[in-house]
């Protein structure tokens, strides 16, 4: 292992895994600020909320007859959006093999509690056997794991004649990778994953079978406004075209257009998929001829492209202990920000320690070609301290 510093670093060093980087050639000075400071009422910024849904559609390839919606919180309050308005109706299936998984486990069964709640939850790194999904429950489910790298296969396990509603979290999916929209009920994502675009702004996608459970279910639970979909047994059509719920920045409006005409100037969808698989590949490869880390995803069949996710094998590591193998690993960490060679590559903190690197549409495999040295680098560093401290 060498100790040199390599010759070059990322042109840009971010690989956070959310807010990701933004989209090459993004510059807020482009906006279009005619709506900064409008109500989000007003027509023109209407206009500007429907043309959002509109890209989404082409760009996704969403059926005519599912409704797009913008939430609040992200993801997260997408997802939640979901779950407070829909579940309750059947049994449900739970399949949670990551963090953000888990996090729909804890709210349904802890929260809102659920009859009948059916917990599958593999260790890290892990799929959980999804053919025990039951076509008569609901099922929530994320695509892809962004706190372990794992994602699912497929949609074969959903069946075609289920009786039950799927919900599914595919925020580092969306855009990159095939969703089934047959199969799936609810789609959510955040706009700060593979769009490269701010936080605290989501979508909701839903079929006509979850219309129809918003119109036919009233929970048993009381539902907060921000994620109040229906009302005795009336869907808010509004929602679903320029109505947003909670008031929306007209700013993350502008960048997330500017990040939907981005990925239709390159192509769309399969651009997207194919830079995130170049990106991929590079890791890939470094990874089959380094013998001191690996994939977290065991399976190759279920490893992201997008939040790839990596572990240290190294006999020396693994002998540390719990706390010695975490302080190591944010060794290394500290030492590729310190150089500003990687930005927030650490792994999320309820996965095994290691790296994360985001490989999602508007990451340049340059920049991930031109990590891979100093990762080399930094692990050699970190393991030359230990042997002196030693």
């Amino acid at each position: 292992m060498s100790f040199a510093k390599p010759p070059a670093k990322p042109a840009d060093p971010r690989f956070s895994c959310g807010p990701t980087a933004k989209y090459p050639g993004w510059d807020p000075r482009k906006f279009d600020q005619s709506c900064m400071g409008r109500s989000h009422r007003s027509r023109e910024a209407r206009v500007k909320i429907q043309e959002v849904n509109d890209r989404t559609r082409r760009l996704l390839g969403i059926p005519d007859d599912y409704k797009i919606g913008i939430t609040a919180g992200s993801d997260t309050g997408a997802v939640e959006m979901a779950l407070w308005s829909l579940l309750g109706a059947r049994p449900v299936d739970l399949f949670g093999w990551e963090a953000f998984g888990l996090d729909w486990v804890t709210d349904t069964v802890e929260e809102l509690k659920v009859e009948g709640a059916r917990r599958f939850i593999p260790p890290y790194g892990e799929l959980p056997d999804l053919s025990q999904h039951n076509g008569k429950h609901d099922c929530v489910f994320t695509w892809n794991g962004t706190a372990s790298g794992v994602r699912v296969k497929n949609a074969d396990w959903i069946p075609d004649d289920r009786e039950g509603l799927t919900i599914c979290d595919a925020t580092s999916a969306v855009f990159v990778m095939d969703l089934p929209w047959r199969k799936l009920d609810v789609v959510t994502y955040s706009w700060q994953k593979v769009l490269g675009s701010e936080p605290q702004h989501g979508t909701i996608i839903m079929s006509p079978r979850a219309i129809k459970r918003l119109e036919t279910h009233i929970p048993s639970w009381p539902i907060p406004k921000l994620y109040r979909l229906a009302h005795k047994g009336k869907v808010n059509e509004g929602f679903f075209q320029t109505e947003v719920i909670n008031t929306p920045s007209m700013l993350c409006i502008e960048d997330v257009l500017g990040a939907l005409r981005w990925a239709e100037s390159i192509g769309g969808r399969p651009a997207m998929a194919a830079r995130t698989q170049k990106s991929f590949e590079v890791i890939e490869a470094w990874v089959a001829k380094t013998p001191w880390i690996d994939f977290l995803a065991a399976d190759p069949a279920t490893r992201s492209p997008t939040s790839v996710c990596l572990i240290y094998t190294d006999p020396a590591y693994l002998a540390m202990g719990p706390q010695g193998r975490a302080d190591f690993a944010r060794r290394v960490n500290g030492l590729l920000e310190a150089e500003k060679a990687a930005l927030d590559a650490n792994a999320y903190k309820d996965a095994p320690p290691g790296l994360r690197i985001w490989c999602g549409a508007t990451v340049e495999a340059a920049n991930v070609a031109a990590l891979m040295p100093w990762i080399d680098w930094a692990y050699a560093t970190a393991m030359a301290e230990l042997r002196v401290a030693a």
